[in-house]
């Protein structure tokens, strides 16, 4: 079965994203696979009388497989009875469309309207395609006041944050008639961000049966984003999905892919644990029931850095702060950007005192304010000059200048990390901006705190962070404060039965941080930890560790093209 050469995405006038043909690629557009509307069209379309709505159709790519899809099924070539039905935003790519598919299929209608302005009737029995990927900062103001309406009737609320593809996956299924089956391309998002969570309720709520394509690799070149593939059919409700993991499209093609059943646990709120299987897994649930490991919460309070609306104008060196003749009254020290402070368990006052001395920025402008010195008002003359107070943030607080500190944080959090997230301990008592989240403990676990950045360094806590977390481009793995509260760590309790043993290490620890020897650290962490109390579960740990590997490759698997 062939689809009409190659097709890609470009952003349309309106905003959203469509499906356009290889000429466009010099104006952005990306191939899209073929393979993959070829499959979804077969997966959803399985009698030549089907009728099949596509709610994006672009240009005409789905429209295209679908109609491949009915001939091949026409009994002795017969013209299906079918028909077609697709929307387009964009009236160029709606005309290109109409061209597209004038020859493939007399039942093929193509209509210029805004999808969310069509009041669903529950009579197709497939509906495709691709739901535009238009992120919330350009989805606004009317598009976003009608997607959220659509999706309202459709009994979900989203909120202000929400991608345009999911109000669009909860309008389309309400096209479809009791058998009908939804296929769509979608971010991964839908697995793990939060404002997906009414979204994926939704799913297990109207659909009888739900089913995931995950791939190993990137399978849109061009595009830094992972795709699943959502199949979705009969009306009911199901309290487990079908997983089905391909390494990439010629695996799919040829269903060489892994199948299982998952069935989320009550209290989750994510679907990343999905791509977690088996018996490890099983140990990883133990290992947080019990009183071993904790949420981060459990320790005390994440929160972001300091925002200051201008970094470059708030955060100096101390040579800068000469120059500026700007004395201590003006200033309070601060971690300084970068990852060379956060190498070892502790940034400590010496720490501080040798990246100040080698000119790091380790000063933020704090005059307080009433701006009693001269030289602060000086400095704050020259950021009017240069418009620094009309940043947002800093034309939002009065005055301008004073930057909000959070609490002084007892360690500080990784933000973004290639590794894992890690915990440093606040030795030298400084704040930091929000380029790192700091952790406030809360007092009665205040002793022996010091060691729990150590004891972080388990395997247990990086597959947590796997599993928390988020992928971005270039298989950065980041933790927004919420994410990084829910971090598996050892409880006190446990810190405090192995104390003596997780001291004796922590000089040879250090060195093998600086040397990035992180599954060294992990391994002899893990010993101390688990070794003693759960010989008997070493296996399950090694597979613990194997798990953590697979979804960390897969970060970066996914940022390279096939």
């Amino acid at each position: 079965m062939a689809v009409h050469a190659c097709y890609g995405f470009f952003i349309s006038r309106e905003g959203c994203l469509t499906v356009a043909v290889s000429p466009l690629k010099a104006r952005g557009a990306f191939y899209t696979p073929p393979q993959i509307a070829n499959f979804l069209a077969e997966w959803a379309i399985r009698g030549s009388r089907d009728t099949v709505v596509e709610p994006s159709c672009g240009e005409g790519a789905f429209l295209a497989a679908a109609s491949q899809r009915l001939k091949d099924l026409s009994d002795l070539g017969e013209q299906p009875a079918a028909s077609i039905l697709g929307f387009e935003l964009d009236a160029v790519a709606s005309e290109i469309a109409r061209s597209t598919i004038a020859s493939l299929h007399a039942n093929t209608r193509v209509e210029t309207a805004d999808f969310f302005d069509i009041r669903p009737t529950p009579t197709a029995d497939a509906v495709i395609g691709n739901p535009p990927f238009v992120r919330y900062q350009s989805f606004a103001g009317n598009a976003r006041a009608k997607a959220q309406r659509a999706a309202a009737a459709g009994g979900v609320q989203l909120d202000g944050l929400a991608n345009s593809w999911a109000a669009f996956v909860v309008h389309a299924s309400q096209f479809l008639n009791r058998d009908g089956r939804l296929a769509l391309v979608l971010p991964a998002e839908l697995l793990h961000v939060r404002y997906a969570a009414p979204v994926r309720r939704y799913l297990m709520c109207q659909f009888a049966r739900v089913t995931l394509v995950t791939f190993d690799t990137r399978v849109f070149p061009g595009v830094i984003s992972e795709i699943v593939l959502l199949l979705a059919e009969g009306r009911g409700s199901t309290d487990s999905i079908e997983l089905v993991q391909a390494k990439d499209l010629e695996s799919l093609q040829r269903h060489q892919v892994t199948r299982r059943n998952w069935t989320p646990a009550p209290e989750e709120t994510k679907w990343t644990s999905a791509l977690v299987a088996g018996e490890s897994f099983d140990f990883y649930r133990e290992l947080l029931d019990s009183q071993d490991f904790v949420p981060l919460s459990r320790w005390g309070t994440v929160h972001l850095g300091a925002v200051t609306g201008n970094n470059t104008y708030f955060r100096m060196s101390k040579a800068q702060a000469n120059r500026l003749n700007l004395g201590p009254s003006d200033l309070i020290d601060v971690l300084p950007p970068g990852s060379g402070a956060l190498k070892n368990l502790a940034y400590s006052r010496d720490v501080h005192r040798e990246l100040t001395e080698r000119n790091s920025k380790t000063q933020l402008f704090y005059p307080g304010d009433d701006l009693r010195s001269p030289a602060a008002r000086t400095y704050v003359e020259i950021g009017e000059q240069q418009k620094v107070h009309q940043a947002y943030k800093c034309r939002v607080r009065r005055p301008w200048w004073s930057v909000p500190l959070p609490k002084l944080p007892d360690m500080f959090v990784t933000y973004m990390s290639h590794d894992s997230p890690r915990l440093i301990a606040n030795a030298a008592r400084v704040h930091a901006l929000n380029s790192v989240h700091g952790l406030r403990l809360h007092a009665p676990f205040r002793r022996d705190w010091e060691l729990l950045p150590l004891a972080a360094l388990n395997s247990v806590t990086a597959l947590g962070a796997e599993i928390a977390g988020r992928s971005y481009g270039g298989g950065v793995l980041k933790m927004e404060p919420r994410e990084a509260a829910q971090l598996p760590v050892p409880s006190p309790r446990t810190i405090e039965r192995c104390a003596r043993e997780l001291r004796s290490m922590e000089a040879s620890t250090g060195r093998l941080l600086r040397s990035a020897a992180h599954d060294d650290i992990r391994a002899r962490v893990d010993e101390v930890l688990l070794g003693q109390q759960r010989a008997s579960n070493a296996v399950l740990l090694s597979q613990v560790r194997k798990t953590r590997d697979i979804l960390r490759s897969r970060r970066f698997a996914r940022t390279r093209s096939q």
